[in-house]
């Protein structure tokens, strides 16, 4: 009888495992591989491309050294839709987290878009806004728009170590292409707005110009200009890689990149340039002659 009992149980127990193991919800562990609908395996989702630059970068106003007196302030304070583009831009700030930027830089090393291939069209682009900084060389404030007035420029906005490399990695053959040429000219600007960082960086000014070029020092600004309602505008929507802008002699941005260069972009700022460049040549050949009745505008 005794027999029968443990025979019992053991077929009671035998059968409730085999009841569980068919009817128990697996969980796939991470990193499996699973098969698509396609029959392909993928051990990870798809990277999404990098979309083009898709509207032209800068600010509607034309950039000015003159401070905006009390009348136009006031102006500006009444004007409700300027006021209503604040209060978006507040309200995109205030849902923004605070590691942001961080996380964007994981996603193609922070690279949002990519450079055109072509220059922007004159009609179209818009213009670089005024930045007003201090010379590596003396101290001496000087302004984007009195430097940049009459040449073809290459601005980089720096404000970490990884975007001065990033910078240099569109700029290193174009500036050694034109670094003779009295019309083109590379600017950087050091830009801290948080008030801690800028201290540093003026701590450490020495150092800063033993790396920089001498030729260099003139053309270095370093900036604790607030940017915070242009940065949408010129596209700088991550503090933490470098921002590459091509400016026409009219203070235009025909041309604009963002994070590490790719082989193309590269090879685009240099064509974009080289294009200004030729462009500016002939206008100033050209103006001598008109002045002196050698030739005229319809020729």
């Amino acid at each position: 009888m005794l027999f029968f009992v443990l025979r019992f149980c053991e077929s009671s127990r035998a059968a409730s495992r085999l009841s569980r193991r068919c009817y128990s919800t697996q969980i796939p562990k991470v990193g499996v591989t699973k098969i698509t609908e396609t029959g392909e395996t993928s051990d990870e989702a798809p990277t999404p491309t990098i979309p083009p630059l898709r509207r032209p970068l800068g600010v509607l106003d034309v950039p000015t050294i003159k401070t905006k007196t009390l009348s136009e302030r006031s102006a500006d304070f009444l004007n409700q839709e300027k006021q209503l583009e604040k209060r978006r831009h507040l309200v995109k700030e205030a849902s923004t987290g605070y590691f942001y930027d961080l996380h964007m830089t994981r996603v193609h090393g922070g690279k949002t878009w990519m450079a055109p291939k072509v220059l922007i069209q004159e009609d179209k682009a818009l213009y670089f806004p005024n930045i007003v900084g201090n010379r590596l060389d003396n101290g001496v404030k000087a302004h984007t728009t009195q430097l940049c007035a009459g040449k073809v420029s290459v601005i980089a906005m720096l404000t970490t170590k990884i975007s001065e490399i990033h910078a240099a990695s569109y700029t290193k053959w174009l500036n050694h292409l034109h670094q003779r040429s009295p019309i083109y000219q590379y600017i950087q600007i050091n830009l801290q707005e948080n008030i801690l960082k800028s201290l540093l960086v003026h701590l450490f000014l020495s150092s800063l110009r033993s790396k920089i070029p001498p030729h260099q020092h003139t053309r270095y600004l370093v900036s604790r200009q607030n940017m915070e309602y242009v940065r949408e505008p010129l596209g700088m929507t991550n503090g933490r890689i470098g921002y590459v802008y091509l400016v026409d002699e009219n203070m235009k941005v025909r041309w604009a990149a963002c994070a590490d260069a790719k082989k193309e972009e590269e090879e685009a700022l240099i064509h974009c340039a080289g294009v200004l460049l030729n462009r500016l040549k002939r206008r100033s050949y050209q103006r001598p002659l008109l002045q002196n009745g050698d030739m005229n505008e319809e020729e």
